[in-house]
């Protein structure tokens, strides 16, 4: 079976609360609501890119608990396939706390569990998917060594390879020179580079100091202008688009998961970029990650609204990206 995209990456239960402000340390504040719902980041973008029109596969790890059992059903809703998704017998599924303020800022504290004990072996046991995928994405919220085996596999096979690099930590140089497209954040970007990135221009120094340690592409925030993509022969920037934000959370899902989507239909850089960045838009909308990620015909009609006619145009037709 060959699917579109297959995401290997964390999966947890999210308890969130929204708020008028962030607590400082030793305070107490209170919330105005409360959402129980799915979350980590790979579970994120796997909704996302299912719902964006991709045909999904998720790899992950879940405790044998009810939690687990919840999460892996809300993925099967979406029509996404967890057969290689792993039970684990001593650990329990992860489990994220998110706090959100008025303004849409976060905080958040994250219990794994089951999600740091994805290893290598239940990757390779994964082969057989993951070599016939058209993109592999993954994020950093499993153990580094399972992310470089998967990204061996995909690359060997001819995917691309799409890397969310959260949360922010030191990438091996052996991962990034098999990464088709990087997404970092300006935190992560520094992570990775050991530069700052505050502006457009400091952003387009660490895109091309990835460039240089051999990723193919570079989407980054740009300080307050919006994100940044950069590639070998180009760059275009993307806006942040004008829409009633009430909750960050996820957005960042639904831009590497846009990215994804757009990679598997075989789209240029630019067309990618622009699908992603109405994604991310729209996925600050509403309250919760999963709750919050787009469908298709939405982000094309946001794309439409402001300006971006031709490429929305360009995705109504399908087309699938053929492996090199």
């Amino acid at each position: 079976m060959r699917f579109d995209v297959v995401v290997l990456g964390g999966i947890n239960m999210d308890y969130l609360i929204r708020g008028k402000a962030l607590p400082r340390p030793g305070d107490t504040v209170d919330g105005s609501a409360f959402l129980r719902a799915g979350g980590g980041k790979g579970a994120n973008q796997a909704v996302a890119a299912a719902r964006l029109g991709a045909r999904v596969a998720f790899i992950g790890r879940v405790g044998r608990d009810r939690a687990g059992d919840e999460l892996l059903d809300l993925l099967r809703r979406e029509g996404i396939d967890v057969r290689l998704t792993t039970r684990d017998p001593r650990t329990p599924t992860g489990v994220a706390l998110v706090m959100i303020d008025r303004s849409g800022e976060k905080q958040i504290m994250v219990a794994p569990g089951a999600n740091h004990r994805l290893t290598p072996r239940d990757v390779t046991a994964a082969k057989s998917i993951i070599t016939r995928a058209r993109v592999l994405l993954t994020q950093f919220e499993i153990p580094m060594r399972s992310v470089v085996t998967a990204a061996r596999l995909a690359h060997s096979a001819g995917a691309r390879v799409v890397l969310d690099p959260a949360p922010p930590a030191r990438a091996v140089r052996d991962l990034l020179k098999r990464v088709t497209m990087i997404r970092p954040n300006s935190a992560e970007a520094q992570s990775l580079t050991g530069m700052k990135v505050r502006s457009a221009s400091s952003a387009r120094k660490a895109a091309r100091k990835l460039l240089g340690l051999g990723v193919g592409a570079v989407a980054t925030q740009a300080g307050g202008a919006g994100d940044l993509l950069v590639w070998p022969e180009g760059e275009a920037r993307f806006p942040r688009l004008p829409v009633q934000a009430i909750d960050a959370t996820g957005a960042g899902d639904a831009f590497a998961a846009g990215l994804a989507v757009a990679l598997s239909e075989a789209r240029s850089w630019r067309e990618a970029g622009a699908f992603a960045n109405a994604a991310a838009a729209l996925a600050t909308t509403k309250f919760g990650a999963q709750p919050s990620m787009p469908r298709r015909a939405d982000v094309l009609r946001l794309m439409r609204r402001h300006g971006r006619g031709a490429e929305a145009a360009g995705f109504t037709r399908r087309r699938k990206a053929t492996q090199s």
